[in-house]
């Protein structure tokens, strides 16, 4: 008994048609979304400041629109994350748009995420739910179901647990549908987007399928997607979204903690990848709480420096200005030397030097800093200019996580009737530690070495948790994975990213993924609302990795 579940939106703005496209191009039972991450809580928490109602991704119904007889007539159960900071306020809207075109669609949503009254300053407070809610309502019969904040893996576990009768003591089986949640988390980067390898040319990536999970009841699972779509589904592509924002061997959720040094990948056909072996244990006692808060106001300036003499040209402006950002909390200023000799263009004779300021005055990162750039026009610096003049400073939000015990949490399961079926937190946890390191393979024997970048024969992704940020890093063949395991040592990686030298850096091994995974603590600051640094959420600092050079064993290239 095949349970396929597909996905149809990694985040909230992805591509609108992915919903049809999934309904129409092949066998579905069941069709997730993921709308929701950090920084999106932060928006439909202003977005809710405006307006009480508001609060959901409002993109989701304008795809219901278009899809929910669709979905109906098909019938395939739709369970989505777009609810929000307010899934009963979605539900509603989904019922009415149901009835308006005439559906006997059953509409259920899950609550008791909302913590927000117990951390008083706080923008949205958010425990992250898992999967029990949503089978809860599936079980009653719900053809659509909205959630407000689950983990991005329950999206799965919830439909897989309804479907095989899984309990919550069924590790295992639990694991399994995480890790296969989390691969189909992010959409089109399980099949081909945002990969390392994209420049092969082996497939047609100009517009990838969404992933779909064929799951066992057994928890095992292949990854794929409908015939005929672009992209494609590979051990590789697997692997780069199994490492993505992930942090140790445990992988800790509300429902149970995955042993991500336990998942086996075996190709199983052209664009099928079996996911097997997943070791599963008790949930760790507490719940991780989002936490979203208002930090205060940002602005940002970009000098352009052309020419000669750009360190004394940086120096001269960042002395001019210092007066006017005196009483700034937060001053932070980067020369990006994008300029080259005897430039053959202006652009590529050019550098820019990046200001940016942080304060809970807006009046002090507004008005006072884009007066004393604009004063400068004709006062500075030969050949002075900017890519745009500041404007009035813009509010940024901050991220925490804090954590509270299961039992701090109301999770209910709201059905289409009305009947409120209260979700019993986890009876078994377990503490989190860290697993032991497991064995390393034999280096390989010396031999010629060449300078090369480590992409040459190294995979990567990157992403952000919170402040810290990760890379998974992996190789596609035994003898690679040997060279890797031992070079690629927490202080090389300091060496090769010169920005990680004064930061807490963890790595852990995945030998059965021949990959390993660096967390990087505090380097993106207060998290990604807060636009502490170039790539406020590491999305590319993999790529910044793969094209660093160091010597390479000249039979693995």
């Amino acid at each position: 008994m095949t349970l396929r579940i597909g996905n149809a939106s990694g985040f909230y703005g992805d591509r609108f048609d992915a919903m049809r496209e999934m309904l129409t191009g092949g066998e579905l039972d069941v069709l997730t979304g993921d709308y929701l991450a950090e920084l999106t809580m932060l928006i439909l928490g202003r977005d809710r400041l405006k307006d009480p109602g508001a609060g959901y991704a409002r993109t989701f119904l304008r795809q219901l629109e278009e899809c929910l007889g669709l979905a109906h007539e098909r019938g395939v159960r739709i369970v989505a994350n777009a609810g929000g900071l307010n899934p009963s306020g979605l539900a509603d809207r989904t019922r009415e748009l149901a009835e308006r075109l005439g559906l006997p669609v059953r509409v259920a949503h899950v609550e008791g995420d909302d913590l927000t009254p117990g951390h008083p300053g706080a923008l949205a407070a958010h425990a992250y739910l898992g999967g029990f809610g949503i089978a809860a309502c599936l079980r009653e019969g719900a053809d659509v179901v909205v959630t407000g904040r689950v983990t991005d893996a329950a999206l799965v576990t919830g439909p897989a647990a309804a479907h095989f009768g899984w309990s919550p003591t069924d590790h295992d089986r639990l694991a399994g549908a995480v890790v296969a949640g989390h691969v189909l988390e992010c959409g089109t980067q399980a099949t081909g987007g945002n990969y390392a390898f994209f420049s092969e040319g082996r497939h047609d990536l100009r517009r990838p399928g969404f992933p779909l999970a064929e799951l066992h009841e057994d928890g095992t699972a292949v990854i794929t997607k409908h015939p005929g779509t672009g992209g494609f589904v590979d051990v590789g592509t697997v692997t780069a979204q199994l490492l993505y924002e992930t942090q140790g061997a445990r992988y800790a959720g509300p429902d149970v903690t995955a042993r991500l040094d336990t998942v086996r990948l075996t190709q199983d056909g052209p664009d099928r990848v079996r996911i097997s072996g997943v070791h599963g244990e008790a949930p760790p006692p507490t719940l991780k709480v989002g936490l979203n808060r208002l930090g205060g106001f940002r602005n940002e300036v970009t000098f352009v420096l052309t020419g000669l003499d750009i360190e004394a040209k940086a120096a001269l402006v960042r002395e001019q200005m210092s007066p006017a950002l005196a009483k700034a909390a937060h001053v932070d200023w980067d020369l990006v030397r994008t300029d080259r000799p005897d430039a053959g263009t202006e652009e590529t004779a050019s550098a820019l030097l990046r200001l940016v300021v942080r304060d809970t005055n807006q009046e002090i990162v507004g008005r006072a800093l884009s007066g004393a750039a604009v004063e400068l026009a004709l006062a500075s610096y030969p050949g002075f200019h900017v890519l745009a003049p500041p404007g009035k400073g813009s509010p940024y939000g901050v991220f925490e996580d804090v954590y509270v015990p299961h039992g701090a949490v109301d999770h209910v399961a709201v059905l289409h009737d009305g009947r409120r079926v209260p979700v019993a937190p986890a009876q078994e946890t377990a503490v989190l530690d860290h697993p032991p390191t497991p064995p390393l393979p034999e280096p390989l024997p010396e031999g010629p070495t060449r300078r090369a970048p480590l992409g040459l024969i190294a995979g990567a992704r990157s992403g952000d948790k919170g402040g810290n940020a990760n890379i998974g890093v992996w190789a596609r063949t035994d003898e690679a994975w040997r060279w890797l395991a031992h070079t690629l040592t927490v202080d090389r990686l300091r060496e090769l990213l010169p920005e990680t030298r004064e930061l807490n850096v963890v790595r852990h091994d995945l030998p059965h993924l021949r990959a390993l995974n660096f967390v990087v603590e505090g380097i993106l600051g207060e998290g990604v609302a807060a636009q502490y640094r170039f790539d406020p959420q590491a999305k590319a600092l993999g790529e910044w990795l793969r094209s660093r050079h160091l010597d390479i064993p000249e039979s693995l290239l």
